[in-house]
């Protein structure tokens, strides 16, 4: 496995990593065993980055990493994220909260399911619109003080909430949704992130899954997958976003590749400061993404990328009315 680094303050970590929410919740039924055996898959080929939250379950997926990687904690970096509250009697409900208080109990529950006495990366999950930055990201800069967390980060906040969060404490990474048809990242907070030398992770950058080419129909998700609500999956964006699969599709045959690994390999090559972290609970899935770290895409393939996949190319927005009012905030 190829290694990038964290930073700052610029620790290796494999080029791609592993998001495990899938694997507890959203897309369908979950199968902890496979999950796990995935997870161990996916260190034997060298993944040391691993990324959970504990509103995935909510609190399971956290446990479930935890008792996975204890055999390979010594070698392996965990993240997780706070922030986003369900309710426990109905899921479906939530709210943003980056108080003081709720950041530093959040950080030990997640210590406890996890079963770690440390979080390597620790990340606000959403910018809370209640809370100025600099409170939450001053709570959080406290538990890096008292050997709780190693490194914090942001998901899904804009330019000028990174530079004030970072002006309090250094910000090691930014998650955000990147990939061949998520882009908005593009003009201002990626710049941004290179600027101030903080490591960008995409998530979701298979399109979530659409990108692979294996979703055909939206009746191929299970009763309960939350795509089945996005609107990038609904009725005539949904038609239109399968020419670009298709386009894509077509590419990688020409590559020799998949269109999973040459997604995956377009994102790699937007910057050594790009680690992605693709989620699956499959193990063929999981060997067929790192396998994207040997795929090599040299300018010809970029530009034609380019042409099959312009921003504005894609059907729909990232999530409903509600979930796009707390991105890139």
């Amino acid at each position: 496995m190829h290694e990038r680094s964290l930073g700052p303050p610029r620790v290796p970590v494999s080029a791609l990593g592993l998001g495990c929410m899938g694997m507890s919740d959203f897309y369908g039924p979950r199968d902890d065993a496979q999950s796990i055996a995935t997870i161990h898959r996916a260190v034997d080929l060298g993944v040391t980055f691993f990324d959970t939250a504990d509103m995935y379950g909510p609190y399971t997926n956290e446990r479930l990493v935890g008792q996975a990687l204890a055999p390979y904690r010594d070698h392996v970096l965990i993240a997780t994220k706070f922030g986003i509250v369900r309710d426990l009697t109905d899921p479906t409900k939530r709210r943003i909260d980056g108080t003081p208080e709720y950041v530093k109990a959040s950080c030990d529950g997640s210590l406890q399911r996890l079963g770690v006495d440390h979080i390597d990366l620790y990340y606000q999950h959403r910018v809370a619109p209640g809370t100025p930055i600099e409170e939450t990201v001053g709570a959080m800069a406290d538990l890096v003080h008292a050997g709780k967390v190693r490194f914090i980060g942001l998901s899904e906040a804009s330019a000028a909430t990174i530079r004030r969060a970072h002006a309090v404490h250094p910000i090691a990474a930014l998650q955000s949704e990147y990939s061949l048809w998520s882009r908005d990242i593009e003009d201002d907070i990626i710049p941004t992130c290179r600027e101030l030398g903080i490591t960008v992770v995409p998530y979701s950058p298979l399109g979530r899954g659409f990108l692979t080419g294996a979703i055909r129909r939206v009746e191929d998700l299970a009763e309960d997958d939350f795509r089945r609500r996005s609107p990038r999956f609904q009725g005539a964006n949904f038609a239109k976003n399968l020419e670009l699969v298709d386009a894509v599709a077509a590419m990688a045959q020409d590559r020799g590749c998949t269109p999973a690994q040459l997604a995956l390999a377009w994102v790699l090559a937007q910057g050594d400061d790009m680690v992605p972290i693709p989620g699956t609970r499959s193990i063929a899935r999981l060997e067929e993404n790192v396998a994207a770290a040997d795929v090599h895409l040299d300018d010809a393939d970029l530009a034609r990328l380019a042409s099959i996949s312009p921003k504005d190319k894609v059907a729909g927005e990232r999530y409903t009315p509600d979930g796009m009012a707390f991105v890139n905030r």
